[in-house]
């Protein structure tokens, strides 16, 4: 009996020191990390979703994020919004953590909001009324309203591109035309200025856009520094693009 009780004994203290811990499962079970925000600095919001392509989010940001480096501009804070502070999953399968929840939380003040395109932009996220007032809230205030890709469709749909000419991913542009039959759109450029918006259409071509934002804010020396630092081929007057006003 005194045996049967040892190996019982083991098996139990062997099982309990072996189980593995219950691991936190959400961010409120973790140190959140609040990115800087520096004064004196342009505010660049990324609005980030289930389904974000890398590209249309890395391009700008690592564009915007290396203003930082250049010295006696005022430079660009970059973070992330979501509707959420969970994990989000972009289209290629990285995990990404948002910075802020825009349904909950008091953002800082947003000059110039980016939205990259998302997997879903021409039909589910079209249906996201809370995403879409938030965009809409941001459009009154913000200095400029840009979009990747598909990310044309949110500004659209959110109706902020009246009476302004804007494109989007090459052989999306039809689709665009039909949903939005009264917007004016161009074709056979990189990218629209028009006012506080620029569209682009996206994937690596999102560095154009994104270069050609700072060229407009920090001139063409601290432009062609960004593009240098990030081995880009960079020259606006042979980039196809569509300057309105």
């Amino acid at each position: 009996m005194n045996k049967l009780y040892s190996i019982l004994l083991t098996l139990i203290l062997f099982y309990s020191c072996n189980t593995p811990k219950e691991q936190p499962t959400t961010i409120t079970d973790l140190q959140r990390i609040v990115p800087e925000i520096s004064p004196d600095r342009y505010n660049v919001a990324f609005l980030i979703m289930d389904g974000t392509f890398n590209t249309e989010l890395t391009a700008p940001f690592d564009i915007f994020q290396h203003t930082k480096f250049r010295e006696n501009i005022k430079a660009m804070n970059t973070f992330t919004v979501a509707n959420t502070l969970e994990p989000i999953t972009t289209f290629e399968g990285m995990r990404l953590l948002p910075d802020f929840d825009y349904t909950k939380e008091q953002l800082p003040p947003i000059d110039i909001l980016v939205i990259p395109s998302a997997e879903h932009h021409l039909d589910t996220d079209l249906k996201d009324t809370i995403m879409l007032d938030f965009v809409r809230k941001i459009d009154s205030s913000a200095l400029f309203m840009t979009s990747h890709c598909d990310g044309a469709f949110v500004l659209a749909k959110a109706d902020v591109l009246k009476d302004k000419t804007s494109t989007t991913f090459p052989s999306d542009i039809e689709v665009y035309r039909k949903m939005f039959p009264n917007l004016k759109v161009a074709d056979s450029v990189l990218f629209v200025h028009d006012g506080k918006y620029i569209t682009s259409a996206g994937g690596a071509k999102s560095f154009e856009a994104a270069l050609y934002l700072c060229e407009y804010l920090y001139g063409k020396e601290v432009t062609d520094a960004l593009a240098k630092g990030l081995v880009i081929d960079w020259n606006l007057t042979e980039t196809p693009h569509l300057i309105v006003n």
